[in-house]
């Protein structure tokens, strides 16, 4: 059988919402689709087809990747591939696609972390994987204590020089070391124009840091991964640890995290979002982007239902001050800024 030729819904734009970049002409959905998970190699085609169509025919045209997200290594990229040469090629111009390195991707020195070689060949394995002539945007997605900052930001430079990308990001840099790779990319006329983090209603650490001040008052957009905290301000784990959940397999999200005082304060936050008529989930999505400083949330899924109960946040992205004052409240003791 021969599947139909993919064409995206006519009002794809009509209901999405965009928010501008900091001081560029970067205009992106307030919801991104990132494939961390869920994209790679241990998901059918067939899956991640249907995802990705029903995201872009909501208006998600930005689509966040990075070098090793699978799993397996690289295969996201290479399924993102496969999709621009299905059915994404001709929409390419409406897309805003991202790529990341900094973090392990193959043996030996030149493999991590934030040397000029690692960045370059890195950008082109990954154009390869993704059947792409350039992305729109690429991180350097860590700090490299060991290498001189101005090595890693003269890469980022060199590469949209190179024409390999149109604008570049951080990710996960200390305040000071962001703060000075913000002004060397300035003073290069490459400026950093997203800045993206972990940040989500129990991990604040981009506030107090100040990183989201800073990336605002360099004229960078701010760009949040993790709103649902891996899946625990979803309200999977109000009743405990399900056995089929990722808290029961003990990877990325720990066991130990659900302490009383935890459950509590979700239990608590699921309470004011049930008074708002949201789920807990939608909530979170919400209260990240009642903020004026956020550009946008990147949202994982495993379903194309997930992805549509994560845009049913955007129906009512508005709080009273008393809701604010009491997610503070609840939200301020259990704060996990540690949490990976």
């Amino acid at each position: 059988m021969i599947e139909p030729v993919y064409s995206p819904s006519p009002a794809r734009y009509d209901s999405m919402e965009y928010r501008r970049s900091g001081r560029s002409g970067i205009n992106i959905p307030v919801l991104a689709l990132g494939l961390w998970h869920n994209f790679g190699s241990y998901k059918p085609m067939q899956e991640i087809k249907a995802m990705a169509h029903y995201a872009f025919d909501k208006g998600i045209c930005h689509f966040d990747l990075a070098n090793n997200y699978g799993p397996e290594y690289g295969t996201a990229e290479e399924n993102f591939g496969r999709l621009m040469d299905a059915s994404f090629r001709p929409y390419r111009d409406e897309m805003f696609i991202s790529s990341k390195a900094g973090w392990d991707m193959w043996p030996g020195p030149y493999g991590n972390w934030g040397s000029r070689k690692y960045l370059m060949a890195s950008l082109d394995q990954s154009l390869k994987r993704m059947k792409l002539d350039y992305v729109d945007i690429f991180y350097s997605h860590r700090w490299d204590p060991a290498t001189p900052i101005e090595e890693t930001m003269q890469a980022l430079v060199d590469i949209v020089r190179q024409g390999k990308a149109l604008y570049v990001g951080l990710s996960r840099y200390p305040t000071e070391q962001a703060r000075k790779a913000f002004r060397y990319l300035a003073e290069h006329d490459t400026p950093c124009l997203l800045y993206q983090d972990r940040y989500n209603i129990i991990d604040r650490a981009p506030q107090s840091t100040g990183l989201i001040d800073l990336s605002q008052e360099c004229g960078s957009g701010f760009i949040a991964f993790s709103p649902l905290q891996q899946g625990l301000l979803t309200g999977r784990y109000l009743n405990g640890i399900p056995a089929d959940s990722r808290m029961a397999r003990n990877t990325s999200l720990k066991a130990d995290v659900l302490t009383p005082a935890m459950l509590g304060a979700l239990k608590g936050l699921n309470e004011v979002a049930g008074r708002r008529g949201q789920t807990l989930a939608r909530m979170s999505l919400a209260w990240l982007l009642q903020d004026p400083r956020v550009t946008s949330v990147i949202i994982g899924a495993s379903s194309v239902a997930q992805l549509e109960d994560n845009l049913r946040a955007l129906a009512n992205t508005s709080f009273t001050p008393d809701e604010l004052s009491r997610i503070e409240e609840l939200s301020s003791p259990v704060q996990l800024h540690e949490v990976k």
